[in-house]
């Protein structure tokens, strides 16, 4: 998705607005594949500052599939992607619109994904998600500052 600046760049008081459709159905990231589940327009305002010197504000939200970090749940994401900057001719006459959603979507990359506040997530015995309900298995964990005296106890029953 190439957007031509050649106008803008070079007209003086110049300013577009342009609605570009977002073509990819899947993003890549950190050698995964996140699914597209909807996506809108990007909306484009290109304004002239001066001679070879462009403002381009844009917008656009799109949501994807990703999974809750905790039970491993399907969760929609929605990204309001919202940015301004400056171009100039020496960075060239086309704007990568991909290019630039790519580099939106890492800055705004979300550091925990949950399906609820209070996920309780997996059993890490059985595996079973814990938020329809308790799976029974044993999950106490010993402390391992007292280990010595468990074994000391667990030796006095064996007598």
């Amino acid at each position: 998705m190439l957007v031509n600046l050649t106008d803008v760049l070079t007209t003086e008081g110049k300013a577009e607005e342009k609605q570009v459709a977002l073509e990819t159905d899947v993003f890549r990231y950190q050698g995964q594949e996140y699914e597209i589940l909807e996506k809108h327009p990007f909306s484009l305002k290109l304004t002239n500052l001066e001679n070879g010197k462009a403002e381009i504000k844009g917008q656009t939200s799109l949501t994807m599939k990703f999974f809750c970090d905790r039970c491993l749940e399907e969760v929609p994401y929605t990204f309001e992607l919202a940015f301004t900057l400056e171009a100039s001719e020496e960075e060239g006459y086309e704007l990568d619109v991909e290019n630039l959603l790519n580099n939106e979507i890492m800055l705004n990359w979300p550091m925990k994904i949950l399906c609820r506040e209070d996920c309780k997530g997996i059993c890490s015995v059985c595996g079973k998600n814990l938020n329809t309900g308790a799976c029974g298995c044993d999950t106490f964990v010993p402390d391992p500052r007292m280990a010595k005296i468990q074994e000391i106890f667990n030796r006095d029953k064996e007598v």
